[in-house]
């Protein structure tokens, strides 16, 4: 029995402002969506240009709350990439870095929801 990764789903409140900060912030794109025939929900699913991995991302028409409880946000997505200096520069001028460990050459960023992203380097042969 072989198990495979297929998506990752995190809830969002406003879901143009979660597709404009992915595309944004990580350069992701639409891969598909389902949208509930009652409008009860959307639910998007983004991509990279390589992994294979999909970010669905949540719409709930009847959430009543201005946010999502993240809890103590211990949790995260990690990004990989390969120009992590020209990343870092235009994250910081987003103004969306959010945590910096720079010993262990990373930084972390936050969606428009306060779901952390981890940003590293590309791996280095």
């Amino acid at each position: 029995m072989k198990f495979q990764f297929v998506h990752n789903n995190i809830n969002v409140v406003n879901l143009e402002a979660s597709l404009q900060f992915y595309t944004n912030a990580l350069g992701l794109t639409e891969h598909h969506r389902k949208v509930q025939p009652d409008g009860s929900f959307i639910l998007v699913y983004l991509e990279d240009e390589t992994s294979g991995h999909l970010l669905e991302l949540t719409w709930l028409r009847d959430w009543e709350k201005d946010h999502y409880n993240l809890g103590d946000n211990e949790f995260h997505l990690a990004f990989e990439v390969d120009d992590f200096d020209a990343a870092y520069e235009k994250h910081k001028e987003m103004g969306c870095i959010c945590f910096e460990n720079k010993a262990m050459g990373i930084y972390f960023i936050a969606d428009p929801d306060g779901y952390w992203l981890e940003i590293i380097p590309g791996r280095r042969n």
